[in-house]
């Protein structure tokens, strides 16, 4: 981690089943655009080198990284989540303190996804679970990645029942009903705030949730940068810029 006056820290929080090597090559493209940034890669909890937890509901996950920033002496952070890490660092700034969020690539509402998690449950339950897994992971694009990158991704992973169980069991014991009105309450606390919040997506949303997330936060901005699921890695150098860029 490294120190450059008054901007604001990041703090890069990886999706499911990965760890903070994922953010290698956005770090050496910071150290090119804006070096010196104080950055904190975490291993979210069941990760890397982090310990297992009982509850990976996002709340508990967000208190943790809450406690590492504070541990490391960070004043309100940027926020970089991707995919889950982007719905625990919606979270956090809902409730810490906080300068902006930067989501990567993870709309906050279950929707098609949630329905599907939902019924491969008993499958998630039993031996095949890894097929689910590898069926998500067939669509995220890692296919198109620069060579480096798609190493990372097939490497800097450990795909575990525990682990896709518990970061969705807000998914598989919620109604979306109620997940709708907990991220809206998030959003309007963000707002309300005055946080910033970037949410970098691989295609165009849909026109009705790109109105609801507009609705709750009208001060959203929005960026389409194509290329898959792992923007941070199919384009490091143009989120390294969009990062430094951020309206301190």
């Amino acid at each position: 981690m490294s120190v450059s006056g008054e901007r604001a820290p990041l703090v890069l929080l990886h999706g499911l089943t990965f760890d903070r090597r994922q953010w290698e090559p956005l770090l050496r493209e910071l150290e090119v655009v804006d070096p010196g940034r104080q950055a904190l890669a975490l291993d979210l909890p069941g990760h890397g080198e982090s310990p297992r937890q009982d509850s990976y509901r996002m709340a508990d996950v967000a208190e943790f990284v809450h406690a590492k920033v504070r541990e490391a002496g960070l004043a309100d952070p940027v926020l970089v989540g991707h995919s889950v890490g982007a719905v625990v660092a919606t979270v956090y700034a809902a409730h810490y303190p906080t300068r902006a969020v930067v989501n990567l690539d993870q709309p906050l509402l279950p929707g098609p996804f949630g329905a599907a998690v939902r019924a491969a449950e008993p499958v998630l339950r039993g031996p095949d679970w890894r097929q689910i897994w590898d069926r998500l992971l067939s669509g995220m694009g890692i296919e198109s990645l620069p060579t480096g990158a798609r190493a990372i991704v097939e490497t800097a992973t450990d795909p575990r029942p525990d682990l896709l169980l518990g970061y969705w069991a807000e998914i598989l014991h919620g109604s979306d009903e109620a997940i709708t009105a907990e991220r809206r309450r998030d959003l309007t606390a963000i707002g309300e705030r005055g946080i910033g919040y970037r949410w970098v997506t691989s295609s165009e949303p849909p026109a009705a949730y790109r109105a609801w997330l507009t609705a709750a936060l009208p001060t959203i901005d929005v960026t389409v940068l194509p290329g898959g699921h792992f923007p941070h890695l199919a384009h490091p150098a143009e989120l390294a810029r969009m990062l430094a860029d951020l309206p301190e």
